[in-house]
């Protein structure tokens, strides 16, 4: 993140807003699609009903990116937003700066150490005081396959191991189909790849070499064994994944095109909006060697300081809002997500989230819940890019020999 005395030429960019009223609540937030639209709407609806005015402030696109700079230019202009959908290790770089709100007291009140675990409040805090608040929980470890596809294959069970995995992908071959349905893009190759690294390896490796970044680790026979199973997954896909975007992929399967497809629970809702059904129609399994690992990835909020005393008590109140059990489920409903608290009731969700869940709270108490790397919960960013580009590039050429795509990833890991 650039330093905010660097930031003062993007001043331009500030979108005129009056500096916050007493009870008004303005929330920076990217979730403009359907569903998340709704989701939105439901927490504005909750602040109103505590008697707040709430100031929607939506940015669409650039996953993030745009909502990203018109945050700096806006915290620059000394005019911060009281919420923005921050997430991962951006969460403490903006604390860095000095600009986030200390939320402890709600944090208190509320029981926050109590409903979240360990490894995602640490994530919420900075210097061990919260100044973020957590929405959700995507797994990104989940195999989603379509059952007709398995069934003309003859494939008779889920893989769980990554043998068992080729055994049913060269049958799906030899059945005409395509095995693997990928989207050819960098963060897609990663989302794999961090599958496979954590179904050959185990945690123990994942947090070694991807969190870490132990160069040990990633010069390891273990990280050899990943880079030979992902390069084998690759051989499933077909010709035309470069560039594809993930729901194009997810489509594949969905359409009896393809029979697995390596993503997130987001996948879930384009089943969901084909009208599919968990257990009957597709099926979502984690993936090869990872049942019990969870790889997380936490939507959340950061809250910043502001001066008006009206507006502090709205911020505190969408803080306790936002963890509250009304909104967790209605949000996570709409979103394919799961409640990032511990001890909500899952009754209204479906088969996969239920499962998703109970992993969830078994991970945490294992310690084989760990934060996603593909999806920006884990590393620094500099680090994180160069990582991806250097997976993607072994992933596209054929010509980079194992040993070579192992140096370039270990050599990525010391990106400062």
């Amino acid at each position: 993140m650039l330093k905010l005395s660097k930031l003062a030429t993007a001043v331009a960019l500030v979108v005129a807003g009056s500096a916050a009223v007493a009870g008004e609540v303005e929330v920076l937030h990217y979730w403009t699609s359907g569903g998340e639209a709704k989701s939105v709407a439901e927490l504005k609806k909750i602040m109103q009903g505590k008697g707040h005015t709430w100031k929607d402030f939506a940015v669409a696109g650039g996953g993030g990116d745009n909502a990203a700079t018109v945050l700096k230019s806006r915290v620059v202009s000394g005019n911060p937003p009281a919420a923005a959908q921050i997430k991962g290790p951006a969460i403490q770089e903006w604390a860095s700066e000095g600009v986030l709100a200390n939320l402890d007291a709600t944090a208190k009140a509320e029981k926050w150490d109590d409903l979240l675990p360990k490894v995602v409040a640490d994530v919420m805090k900075y210097k061990g005081n919260y100044v973020a608040a957590p929405v959700n929980v995507h797994r990104v470890n989940w195999m989603w396959a379509n059952s007709a596809v398995l069934k003309k294959a003859g494939v008779t069970a889920t893989p769980k191991t990554w043998d068992e995995f080729f055994a049913a992908a060269e049958k799906v071959k030899k059945a005409g189909l395509i095995p693997v349905a990928h989207g050819g893009q960098n963060w897609q190759d990663f989302t794999t790849f961090e599958s496979v690294a954590l179904g050959v390896g185990g945690t123990k490796f994942y947090n070694e070499a991807l969190i870490k970044l132990d160069q040990k680790a990633l010069t390891s026979a273990t990280m050899t064994k990943v880079l030979e199973t992902f390069r084998k997954v690759k051989g499933y896909t077909d010709a035309a994944a470069p560039g594809r975007d993930w729901n194009l992929a997810t489509a594949m399967v969905i359409q009896e095109k393809a029979a697995f497809q390596f993503m997130g629970d987001w996948a879930k809702g384009e089943f969901s909006a084909a009208g599919k059904v968990p257990g009957k129609d597709y099926v979502c399994a984690a993936a090869p060697g990872t049942g019990n690992a969870y790889t997380f990835n936490v939507d959340s909020f950061a809250m910043f300081k502001l001066k008006d005393a009206g507006a502090q008590k709205a911020q505190a109140d969408l803080a306790a809002s936002i963890m509250g059990t009304e909104f967790q489920e209605v949000f996570n409903l709409n979103k394919g997500s799961i409640p990032v608290r511990l001890n909500m009731s899952m009754d209204k969700f479906d088969d996969c989230a239920k499962t998703s869940a109970k992993d969830f709270v078994s991970t945490a108490k294992s310690g084989g819940l760990v934060p996603s790397v593909a999806h920006g919960m884990a590393i620094k960013p500099a680090a994180e890019g160069a990582i991806k580009d250097a997976v993607s590039q072994f992933w596209n050429d054929d010509k980079i020999s194992v040993a070579d795509g192992v140096k370039n990833i270990a050599k990525a890991a010391a990106t400062k």
